[in-house]
């Protein structure tokens, strides 16, 4: 019992750090003006 403990610590540390992160791309909101175009001078 004392050794399964930390195993499963050990995984579950493991399984909760790989769900943060980036997921990927963003996509554009439907109806928004981002990404905007900025002026230049």
């Amino acid at each position: 019992m004392r050794r399964l403990l930390p195993i499963v610590l050990a995984v579950a540390l493991a399984a909760s750090l790989s769900a943060c992160g980036k997921k990927g791309d963003p996509e554009p909101v439907p109806g928004g003006r981002y990404p905007t175009t900025y002026p230049t001078r």
